[in-house]
């Protein structure tokens, strides 16, 4: 294929329609050598760290070929980047706020985040997040020298806006006029939650009310499944002054060519600007290349990726109560992560580290799973508060790794229980 047929077919969204999570044979995945695939021995099947087992799309295959034959790959430069973010908003969420004036390339969200909370916080300030919750806050928080404060959502895996507003109200008359800041999960990590407009626009409410700066990590945002809808966080009132950070890199799977974009709200454009410059030439080059044509021509490749992970999501219920009948799984509403509660398996889940150097930690079911079954996933105690007793399983492989993985578990789990 030539440059221009390249082009002509990212325009014209062409391309293989056929389910990329059926595309790889187990075979094919297991010579990948990416942390899901190196990291534990070939007999076992990885269903934790969240990379898809899929091919890259077309559109962003062909963006990546072209710049390479033309050696192209020197430093990243312009707007187009953020243009396609705006476009991709526009289409998906019927959203028009990103603003490419407020929009600027960072490395990827988790350092996106660290770097727009120095802008906003201090050594030693609060930083509060919903547990249980994506591992790496913790470690990242914690290097930084900022203090973790948990508000665990509610018994519904969602957020407890009355918990929430409690916690800001604590905090704030400990800190007295001190800086105060909320991470966001936005679809949630681990458990697939998608917030709502109105329990956002909740937490909208209680954060201008206590002086609390926000910051979502929207990095599962274009993996909402059917029933669900994507509220952007920046697009709900009282958001003005809160950030959010984007990126294509897990509806596309694109973890190892890092780029993403930190968006401010019209009153933190002058903390946005505040960022050093040197942050923005943390990303890849070619990462904003394949960011930038995901988000461009990418729409009819995620559209078939979504319908298979709904078609997943449905057959992991099935095959919980068909071999795991005791452990508890709601559907999630969006990413391709399951939050399974294995409590009903009785294994004491011993405290475990949340540094981000032990976020393989294994304690309780997920050990169990692990050793006698060979499936790994990840451990529950690692999100914080909540997690102990669950794991959280990948669900974006083939219906055929997906079912032998949970029958494993499920021969594992009854001779625990036997």
């Amino acid at each position: 294929m030539t440059a221009a047929d390249a082009r002509g077919s990212r325009a014209s969204g062409t391309g293989d329609t056929a389910n990329p999570l059926e595309a790889l044979s187990l075979d094919q995945l297991r010579r990948r050598r990416s942390m899901k695939w190196r990291t534990h021995p070939a007999d076992v099947l990885p269903l934790w760290v969240a990379e898809m087992d899929v091919p890259l799309a077309p559109p962003v295959a062909d963006a990546l070929r072209e710049a390479i034959d033309m050696g192209d790959t020197g430093y990243p430069a312009g707007t187009e980047f953020a243009e396609s973010l705006a476009g991709f908003a526009s289409r998906r969420w019927n959203w028009e706020g990103v603003a490419i004036d407020r929009a600027a390339v960072i490395p990827d969200v988790m350092m996106g985040a660290v770097q727009v909370l120095r802008l906003i916080t201090d050594p030693g300030d609060p930083v509060v997040v919903n547990s249980p919750v994506y591992a790496p806050f913790y470690a990242f928080l914690t290097h930084d020298d900022r203090r973790i404060v948990e508000a665990p959502l509610g018994d519904d895996l969602r957020i407890d806006p009355a918990g929430l507003e409690e916690t800001f109200r604590r905090i704030r008359e400990q800190s007295g006029k001190g800086k105060i800041a909320y991470l966001l999960s936005n679809p949630h990590n681990p458990t697939g939650t998608v917030h709502t407009f109105e329990e956002l626009a909740a937490v909208a409410e209680s954060a201008r009310r206590y002086g609390v700066r926000v910051v979502a990590d929207e990095i599962h945002a274009p993996l909402v499944l059917a029933g669900a809808q994507f509220t952007p966080y920046l697009s709900v009132p009282g958001s003005e002054d809160a950030f959010s950070l984007m990126s294509a890199t897990k509806g596309w799977n694109l973890a190892g060519i890092k780029a993403a974009l930190a968006l401010a709200g019209p009153e933190a454009a002058g903390d946005l600007h505040r960022m050093p410059e040197e942050v923005h030439h943390g990303a890849s080059f070619l990462g904003v290349v394949a960011h930038t044509a995901a988000y461009h021509h990418g729409d009819k490749w995620l559209d078939v990726l979504l319908a298979g992970l709904d078609a997943n999501r449905n057959l992991l219920g099935e095959l919980v109560a068909e071999h795991l009948p005791g452990i508890g799984y709601a559907g999630p509403e969006g990413t391709y992560l399951a939050w399974l509660d294995c409590r009903s398996l009785g294994l004491a889940s011993e405290e475990g580290s949340t540094d981000l150097a032990v976020v393989t930690d294994l304690a309780g079911p997920a050990k169990l799973f692990l050793e006698q079954a060979r499936v790994a996933v990840s451990s529950g105690h690692i999100f914080g508060t909540g997690g102990a007793g669950h794991v959280r399983l990948n669900f974006a492989t083939s219906r055929s790794v997906l079912t032998e993985a949970v029958t494993r578990m499920g021969r594992a789990a009854a001779l625990h229980t036997r």
